[in-house]
């Protein structure tokens, strides 16, 4: 079967690009923009792309079009296809028939820590010998792709092989507004925690409350909740109806303690908190409280798919991470430059404090932020923008393309802080106020203008620097 995917250069579109290939479909897709790292991984398995959404595209004749949820109403594609009357699907509709039937579904939702927590899921049954499948929204460094069908060799996808997939609350395509993850029908599932986010399409935390909701529906008596406790939107949700089995994490739950600067990470059982029982111990590279409590939501759904958690807990020794997730870019005249997904005020604030945590008080961190995200762009979340940045020495803030004042919601910062709507100048604040020693923390969910590269390259000028592959 040819199929034609409309948005393909996105994560969860590539990915089923990808997806598809490996089944032995031809693949072809287009996009808005054609670009790394999402195209080069499509380029690699000879996946053909098409820049823009031209209606002469129809002359592919493929069989079926799949259509990505950024994809609306009057795309010149999209309404081709529609007077036409061709079949289409929506991407997860897609993935939901052609890729999870008959799998063991593992489903990672919630508002923050979906890519780490899948990557480390995914890592944990590999390193367990049960070669899974997964689907995750970034790219796990110990297997270089974001998409993979799985399966033992030879197995051919058997019956009862596990599948990895980030559940993403956003909706699933212009034909149907609930949100993807109902689609998957999981048999475990880590809900990691759940705020107010997509102020695009949701009006309120009540209404993404009720797409998790329908999520918790469908999963099975036998399947497996895995959720932190002390968490009232998620008390809301379970409230409303429940039938699966609930494992908690953080404070009365399982929890993990562990210390940055030496990489412990030490699984304690829930229980006696006057004696608690520590399960297992080991060193790890991942830093921050979140990606702790991420990987105890990592190992009780790998236990429920039969990985004992000690066996688990020496998996993530062995993790190496995500790109894009406090991934370090590279060093140039002494100043370190990290690249981090974040972009919501919690992910921005779990951030800096884990490197903070990391390098100790005397270190400077310099944060650049760029709020591209839909609900960034439109304001809801400025007001929790300043508190989020406490820990950092700088920050400089990209504000082009807002409709709001980025140096007023900056402002109790006071002059640490600035706001800096031209590129090029804020490249050149940056480059000027960092010092040998400092460490550059780059967040976005966007490429930022290949930011990265331009401060090392300007900065590789100011003394030598060491590339990091």
């Amino acid at each position: 079967m040819h199929i034609h995917i409309l948005g393909i250069c996105g994560t969860f579109m590539g990915g089923l690009a990808q997806l598809a290939h490996a089944l032995g479909h031809r693949v072809s897709g287009c996009d808005a923009g054609i670009y790394p790292p999402m195209s080069d991984q499509l380029a690699s398995a000879g996946i053909e792309l098409h820049e823009g959404y031209d209606a002469a595209q129809i002359a592919l004749s493929p069989d079926l079009y799949v259509v990505g949820n950024a994809i609306s109403r009057g795309n010149p594609l999209l309404e081709e296809i529609l007077d036409r009357g061709l079949p289409y699907v929506s991407g997860p509709h897609w993935v939901a028939e052609h890729v999870l039937q008959g799998k063991w579904v593992l489903a990672v939702a919630g508002t923050h820590g979906k890519t780490s927590t899948a990557s480390m899921l995914a890592w944990i049954l590999e390193e367990a010998g049960l070669s899974p499948g997964f689907l995750i929204g970034g790219v796990p460094l110990d297997f270089g792709v974001s998409a993979r069908l799985g399966g033992k060799p030879g197995s051919n996808g058997a019956e009862n092989a596990f599948f990895v997939i980030e559940a993403d609350e956003y909706d699933t395509a212009f034909c149907d507004k609930r949100s993807k993850f109902v689609h998957y029908r999981a048999r475990t599932a880590i809900l990691n925690n759940l705020e107010f986010d997509h102020a695009d399409i949701f009006s309120d935390l009540a209404a993404i409350e009720t797409q998790f909701h329908h999520f918790v529906r469908i999963l099975p008596r036998t399947g497996l909740i895995v959720a932190p406790t002390a968490t009232e939107s998620l008390e809301r949700v379970f409230a409303r109806g429940c039938w699966t089995p609930i494992d908690t994490f953080g404070a009365g739950g399982w929890r993990a303690e562990g210390d940055d600067a030496s990489g412990a990470l030490r699984l304690i059982a829930p229980g006696n908190e006057a004696a608690p029982e520590m399960i297992g111990e080991t060193r790890w590279s991942q830093t921050g409280e979140h990606n702790r409590a991420n990987a105890v939501a990592a190992l009780l759904a790998a236990r429920h798919a039969g990985v004992p958690l000690e066996r688990g807990l020496a998996a993530l020794a062995r993790f190496s991470g995500v790109k894009r997730r406090l991934e370090l870019r590279g060093v140039a005249g002494g100043i370190s430059v990290y690249d981090d997904f974040a972009h919501h005020p919690t992910a921005l604030a779990s951030t800096l404090s884990g490197l903070r945590k990391k390098l100790g008080e005397r270190t400077r961190i310099l944060a650049v932020i760029e709020p591209r995200s839909n609900t960034m762009k439109l304001g809801t979340m400025k007001a929790r923008l300043a508190g989020s940045l406490q820990e950092a020495d700088q920050v400089f803030c990209y504000s082009a393309g807002l409709d709001w004042d980025a140096a007023q919601a900056l402002a109790p910062l006071g002059p640490k802080a600035c706001a800096i709507a031209d590129f090029p100048r804020l490249v050149d604040a940056i480059v000027s106020a960092a010092r040998p020693g400092d460490h550059v923390l780059v967040m976005s969910n966007g490429g930022f203008g290949g930011i990265h590269g331009k401060l090392l390259e300007r900065l590789r000028g100011q003394g030598e620097a060491l590339q990091i592959p």
